[in-house]
């Protein structure tokens, strides 16, 4: 399958994968709601986990990928038994990462929380959660694979279908799990945990279940290769590594500011957590975008045509900010009532204005970043992403540290980190595409 580079073909790729983000995103959305009702303690458990989770979500995220980059390209060259070896070697490389990481939480988790976290409270009920919640991570990391092989191969729309499903059970058993209703058992804060593996295991069911009654066995002879193929697998990490220590160092970064903001804080991180739930909600445009930039590129640069990238790049950075700058608009002027969807608390809504308005501000240059950055993925230049990112997560760690753990300051100057962010990734990702040095890479 052979991308073009039109306006109409980057919508008809972004818009289902934009749906099957917003899916998750309201499900995220209902889990802060839901949380936020039993009180400020299970709101802020609830986030620290979701945080770490969001760790190994996106070191699964960088592995898919670093495949999804392979599978384009052999989309691009027409290379259907190539394509289809490289998906089944993904599914082992999955398999096998996603147990690694859940051993290596079961260790981890307690000394990472057990030294950075000031209230007893917090820390044994967030490891108590997390033990719970981290039997998803083999169902999620599958679930990414099949995704990008969709994405891959320019049916994206598939995406929806499981999304859909997994996030009704998901909001469903939230409702009935932590409260108790439907005859289900009050389960509280680890109602939330098993509502959330459910829906990654129903999500993983689906799409695996639609590559079979789609027939697309027959056109991609998966079942041929069955047993892992250590040259694509060398190939695979050797794109994929750079990616996955990249979102390690971007996520890890995150951690830590959220590890800052509980020393100023319950009522800080309380209200932390639900602007990143916010976050989820502004990007999910920007984020299809970013997904499609990546196939795209590196289809385009499979076809022989690599004078089309940097169009194709900024025909996608114009969507990107034309569909941040409508969200954004909206939050800067309504910050207490979109506020007031999560909380009712009043010291949160209160605590949580000024610093949305930040994030709707940084939020216009991040969908300029995230989209140069993806296109840099797309080359197959995965080192050169880890070092941007090791260069700007370093730059932003400087300044949190400075802001919020020396100086103490408001929680709107810790938000103000964003800018930091995504400016030093916007003038790197950007400067390195325009410089054209990525020509020539063969992967």
């Amino acid at each position: 399958m052979q991308f073009t580079a039109s306006r109409r073909q980057i919508l008809k790729l972004a818009a289902p994968i934009s749906l099957s983000l917003l899916i998750p995103q309201i499900s995220f959305m209902a889990n802060a709601v839901f949380l936020g009702r039993l009180g400020q303690l299970e709101l802020v458990v609830n986030g620290l986990t979701s945080i770490y989770y969001l760790l190994l979500t996106y070191i699964g995220f960088g592995l898919s990928n670093g495949i999804m980059v392979l599978l384009s390209r052999r989309a691009g060259e027409n290379d259907m038994q190539g394509l289809s070896r490289t998906f089944t070697n993904g599914l082992f490389l999955s398999a096998m990462g996603s147990l690694l990481l859940m051993m290596l939480s079961f260790w981890f988790t307690p000394l990472l929380f057990g030294y950075s976290l000031k209230d007893e409270n917090i820390f044994f009920a967030t490891i108590d959660f997390l033990y719970l919640r981290i039997w998803g991570l083999p169902f999620l990391m599958l679930t990414q694979l099949v995704n990008a092989f969709y994405i891959a191969t320019n049916r994206s729309r598939l995406l929806i279908y499981g999304a859909l499903l997994a996030n009704l059970v998901n909001v469903a058993l939230d409702y009935g799990l932590i409260f108790g209703n439907w005859g289900l058992p009050r389960m509280g804060l680890k109602g939330a945990a098993a509502a959330s593996i459910a829906a990654e295991v129903i999500y993983c069911l689906v799409m695996y279940s639609l590559f079979f009654l789609k027939g697309l066995h027959r056109r991609y002879p998966v079942t041929r290769y069955l047993r892992p193929d250590s040259r694509i697998s060398i190939q695979t990490l050797k794109v994929a590594a750079p990616l996955i220590l990249q979102y390690v160092f971007s996520i890890g970064g995150w951690q830590i500011f959220y590890i800052y903001v509980e020393h100023l804080g319950v009522t800080q991180l309380a209200t932390s957590h639900i602007l990143r739930s916010v976050l989820g909600i502004v990007s999910i445009g920007t984020w299809a975008l970013a997904s499609t930039c990546n196939t795209m590129v590196s289809n385009i640069i499979g076809q022989g045509q690599t004078e089309r990238v940097v169009p194709l790049v900024k025909k996608i950075i114009t969507i990107s900010f034309t569909y941040t700058i409508c969200i954004s608009l909206f939050l800067f002027l309504f910050p207490k009532t979109f506020l007031g969807a999560y909380t009712s608390d009043t010291a949160v809504i209160a605590m949580g204005v000024n610093s949305l308005r930040v994030l709707a501000i940084s939020s216009l240059i991040m969908c300029m970043a995230t989209i140069c950055f993806n296109a840099v993925i797309g080359t197959g230049n995965t080192l050169i992403n880890l070092c941007i990112e090791v260069f700007c997560v370093c730059v932003y760690i400087v300044y949190i540290t400075i802001a919020v753990e020396r100086l103490r300051a408001s929680l709107h100057v810790a938000w103000a980190s964003e800018f930091v962010y995504w400016g030093c990734l916007l003038l790197t990702a950007g400067g390195y595409l325009l410089s054209g040095r990525w020509k020539g890479k063969m992967i």
